[in-house]
């Protein structure tokens, strides 16, 4: 329709307008034209008996834009000054050694790149702890983008000690988020000392006034880290100079005061001494009476006890001695009584000789044979042979089910060896 094709025309005349005019204004003016901007254009109006009425931009002009940007730049500016914000990041105190340090930026962007390889090969090998949260750094996310990286970090705000908003170079013209009141506003309220490595050093940004400390570029950022560590270092070993020069002052001078003292004690000492050698010269005297004393009283009471001990003794021998005489009769009249019973039970046995005269001891040799007989019979191996067997519990014969508990390890003999078991269960018999 002829409407389509009127739209199609001015499509395509805005379009190489556009493509003419938008490096000119964003070389003039340092900023993107995009969104949001407010600009001055030289247009024409023309009819055409075909397509009707018709715009056509002929020109634009940048100052106009320019003093729109920076009047908007000074209010949003006043507005945090206003508000009594714009210098809180500023008044936040550095921590003594700035290592761990959360950095926004893209992980692409080679001024991320250029700041880890600052941090990393430092010269003194300082240790730094740096995590990255990634965000856009330009275009019309780049805002948001930071700000919500911002919002992570506050969630670990107690580990981190510092914050880095870096970019690398660029265009003048992809700064236009770093001139936004809600980014700006979160910096001033952030908890952490911020810094800005943003790589450009014409102008200052709104996010570079607001933040603790201005850097021109992310390498410049890693460089005033390490110094940060360095001044820090340096006050270390300051400290450790004026302790060792204030522990050698107290040294020497209590050195001399010592060397002093010793002139000084020296004469008391050998006075000291001298009395103390009189006084020990004397007790020696007294102890070497008191000795003979002690002793000659000791040598006197050994004799009376050597007196008393000899009767006890003699009278104790002479009651052992009754007393072995009486055990002996005892012990020939049980003998007797053994004998006579081990003979009765030979009889039985049916082991004496019938020609052997009453009241003769039986044969040592037969006697010895029988013995050995009844030996084998009790033999506990011989007796485990048989199919018997022992049970013990911590190497103690069980003779009864109440000698252990259910659960407890038993030990089995049988006459080839032994098993470990364990009590499940117990029944009387």
């Amino acid at each position: 329709t002829s409407n389509q094709i009127l739209a199609r025309a001015r499509a395509t005349i805005w379009s190489y307008t556009f493509r003419m005019l938008k490096p000119y204004f964003e070389a003039t003016t340092g900023r993107q034209l995009t969104h949001g901007l407010k600009v001055l254009l030289s247009v024409s109006v023309e009819f055409h008996e075909l397509y009707g009425f018709s715009l056509n931009i002929r020109d634009i002009d940048p100052t106009y834009t320019l003093g729109d940007i920076e009047r908007r730049r000074r209010e949003i500016v006043q507005q945090l000054i206003d508000e009594g914000v714009f210098e809180l990041n500023k008044e936040l105190e550095l921590p003594l050694v700035p290592q761990k340090i959360a950095v926004i930026s893209s992980p692409t962007a080679a001024g991320y790149q250029d700041f880890m390889n600052q941090l990393e090969t430092n010269p003194n090998g300082y240790r730094f702890y740096p995590v990255l949260f990634q965000a856009a750094m330009q275009g019309n996310e780049a805002e948001a983008s930071i700000i919500d990286a911002l919002e992570r970090i506050y969630l670990w705000e107690e580990f981190f000690d510092v914050v880095v908003i870096i970019r690398g170079g660029g265009a003048s013209a992809d700064l236009g988020c770093f001139d936004s009141y809600q980014l700006a506003l979160n910096i001033t309220q952030f908890p952490l000392p911020v810094f800005t490595g943003i790589g450009h050093e014409k102008d200052d940004t709104i996010t570079d006034m607001v933040a603790h400390t201005r850097l021109k570029t992310p390498t410049a950022a890693a460089e005033y880290l390490i110094t940060l560590v360095e001044e820090f270092d340096a006050h270390l070993e300051q400290l450790k100079e004026n302790f060792i020069d204030e522990v050698e002052e107290i040294l020497s001078h209590n050195k001399s005061m010592l060397e002093n003292y010793s002139r000084m004690a020296a004469p008391l000492i050998r006075e000291r001494l001298s009395g103390e050698h009189h006084w020990i010269q004397h007790q020696r005297l007294v102890l070497a009476k008191e000795t003979g004393h002690f002793f000659a009283d000791q040598d006197h009471a050994m004799e009376k006890l050597h007196a008393g001990l000899s009767q006890r003794v003699n009278s104790r021998i002479r009651e052992e001695r009754f007393h072995l005489q009486t055990l002996s009769r005892t012990t020939r009249l049980a003998n007797r009584e053994v004998l006579q019973r081990e003979r009765r039970q030979l009889v039985k046995m049916g082991l004496l000789m019938k020609n052997i005269l009453p009241g003769r001891f039986v044969n040592h040799k037969l006697r010895l044979s029988i013995f050995e007989q009844k030996n084998q019979l009790l033999d506990p191996y011989n007796i485990l042979k048989r199919g018997y067997s022992l049970v013990m519990k911590e190497g103690k014969i069980l003779k009864s089910i109440e000698q252990v508990e259910i659960g407890d390890p038993i030990e089995t003999r049988l006459s080839d060896g032994k098993m470990i078991s364990k009590v499940e269960k117990k029944e009387e018999l």
